[in-house]
C-alpha cells in the first residue's frame, strides 16, 4: 500500500515516525512521511519520501499565553489542514494520522475513502485513571479525571473548528463540528495505536474498544552509527558520566542552564556530558563536554543517569536504555511522562523547570546515581519494555484495515 503518516510538531513529535516509517517499508509498503521543511532530512535517511507541511510551530515565534495561545493554535491548524490535504492528494491508500493531524485526517478519509489509522505518542481519550496530559499529571480523582478529559476534547475541538469548516467546504462535505465528527469516529470504533509502553501507562479498562497501546516507536538511525570520538574517548576515560538535555525547550537559556549544570554536576561529584539542544548547552573542561544530536539508543545505556525534559520520546528513550532519570518537565505533556517516570521509582521527584536550581539537581543527582533502587526500577522496566515490537502491532494493523464507511 501507499502509506502517507502526517506528523506535526517538534523534533520529539515527528521522529518516532521515522522509525516507524522504515519498518513498513521493511514490510514492503511505499511509504512518506508528510511534516515540515526542517525535518525533510530524517525522513530521506529513513528511506522515505517527504512532503511538505506548512505551519511550522517552531516558526511562529515567542511563546504566546492565553486567548493569544488559543488564536494563535488555531491559526496554525488552519493552514496545517491545507496541507495535509494537499499532501494527500499527491497519492495515498491509507492515512496514519498522529494526534495533532487526526482531527484533518478524519475530514479527508470521509471524502475520498481512503482508509485512516490513528497512531498517537500521547493519550488523548477521557479515563478514570488519570486526568489529561497537557494539565500537568495531577489526577483529579476518577470522576474528576473523566470530566477534565471531556472538557480538555472540547478545547481542542475549539482550536480546529475554523479549520475543519474550511475544508469540509473545500472537500465538498456537509457542514458538521469537530465534536460531531469526533462522537462520530468513536462510534464507529476507529482505531488508535498508542506509541509508548504499556509498562510506563498501562491501558486503561473505561477505554471504548479500538484504543489499543502497543508500544514505543523508535526514531531511525544508521545501524552503523559512532558516536563522535570525543564523546567515545570521554565515555572511556572515567566512570559513567551523566547526560543533560532539554531537547526542543529552553531556548536562549543555553548560557544560564550550562553554569547551573555544571555546578550541579560537580557539587555531586559527577561528570557530565551536555547536549546543546535548541537551548544551546555548553561545556568545557576535563569532566564535562558538549554534544550535538545523537540516536539516544547508542549514547543513553552508556550512561549513569539522564537529566531530561521528559518529552515522550525522551522518556521511552530512557526507559528502554535503563538507566536512571532525573526529569525537570518544563511544558505540556512533560509533567505527565515525568511524573509516571517517577510513578515506577526509575526516576527522582520531577523538578518543574521554573524551580530548577544547582542545589536540587545536584541533590536529585546524587540520589539518582548513589541509590540503587532507581537502577534497579530502570532496568525492571527496560527488561519489559524492550520485548515490545510497537512497530509490529502498527504493520499487523495496516494490513487488516478497511476504509470507515460515512
Amino acid at each position: 500500500m501507499k502509506v502517507l503518516i502526517t506528523a506535526a510538531g517538534s523534533l520529539g513529535d515527528v521522529a518516532p515516525y521515522t522509525g516507524l516509517g522504515a519498518r513498513l517499508r521493511a514490510a514492503g509498503h511505499e511509504v512518506a512521511l508528510a511534516t515540515h521543511d526542517r525535518f525533510a532530512p530524517l525522513a530521506r535517511d529513513a528511506g522515505l519520501e517527504f512532503r511538505r507541511l506548512p505551519a511550522d510551530p517552531d516558526a511562529q515565534g515567542p511563546a504566546v499565553r492565553g486567548r493569544d495561545l488559543l488564536r494563535t493554535a488555531a491559526a496554525f491548524v488552519r493552514e496545517l489542514a491545507q496541507g495535509v490535504a494537499d499532501t494527500t492528494a499527491q497519492g495515498a491508500d491509507v492515512l496514519l494520522l498522529s494526534t495533532t493531524t487526526a482531527p484533518i485526517g478524519w475530514q479527508i478519509s470521509e471524502a475520498t475513502g481512503v482508509a485512516s489509522l490513528g497512531v498517537y505518542l500521547q493519550p488523548t481519550a477521557p479515563t478514570g485513571d488519570f486526568a489529561p496530559v497537557v494539565t500537568g499529571g495531577r489526577s483529579l480523582g476518577r470522576p474528576g479525571n473523566r470530566v477534565a478529559g471531556r472538557l480538555s476534547l472540547r478545547m481542542v475541538d475549539r482550536v480546529y473548528a475554523d479549520a475543519i469548516s474550511d475544508l469540509r467546504s473545500r472537500l465538498g462535505l456537509p457542514t458538521a463540528t469537530p465534536s460531531a465528527v469526533r462522537r462520530r469516529q468513536d462510534k464507529a470504533g476507529w482505531r488508535v495505536l498508542h506509541g509508548y509502553s504499556p509498562v510506563l501507562v498501562p491501558p486503561p479498562a473505561d477505554w471504548r474498544a479500538g484504543l489499543e497501546t502497543v508500544g514505543n516507536w523508535w526514531p531511525h538511525h544508521d545501524p552503523g552509527y559512532r558516536l563522535p570520538m570525543a564523546v567515545e574517548d570521554f565515555l572511556r576515560s572515567g566512570p559513567p558520566p551523566v547526560l543533560v538535555g532539554f531537547g526542543s525547550m529552553a531556548a536562549g537559556e543555553g548560557e544560564r542552564l550550562s553554569e547551573l549544570t555544571v555546578e550541579a554536576l560537580r557539587r555531586a561529584g559527577l561528570r557530565g556530558i551536555l547536549q546543546s539542544g535548541r537551548a544551546g548547552l555548553v561545556a568545557d573542561g576535563d569532566d564535562v563536554i558538549p554534544v550535538g544530536a545523537v540516536p539516544h539508543a547508542v549514547l543513553f545505556p552508556r550512561l549513569a543517569a539522564v537529566v531530561h525534559h521528559a518529552g515522550a520520546g525522551t522518556t521511552g528513550a530512557v526507559l528502554r536504555a535503563g538507566v536512571p532519570s532525573v526529569p525537570v518537565p518544563v511544558t505540556a505533556d512533560q509533567p505527565f511522562w515525568a511524573g509516571r517516570l517517577a510513578a515506577l521509582g526509575a526516576a527522582t521527584t520531577p523538578i518543574p523547570f521554573k524551580d530548577l536550581t544547582a542545589a536540587r539537581l545536584a541533590d536529585a543527582l546524587t540520589a539518582a546515581v548513589q541509590d540503587p533502587s532507581y537502577a534497579r526500577a530502570a532496568t525492571s522496566a527496560a527488561r519489559r519494555t524492550v520485548a515490545e515490537d510497537g512497530a509490529g502491532r502498527v504493520v499487523e494493523a495496516l494490513e487488516r484495515l478497511t476504509p470507515v464507511r460515512y
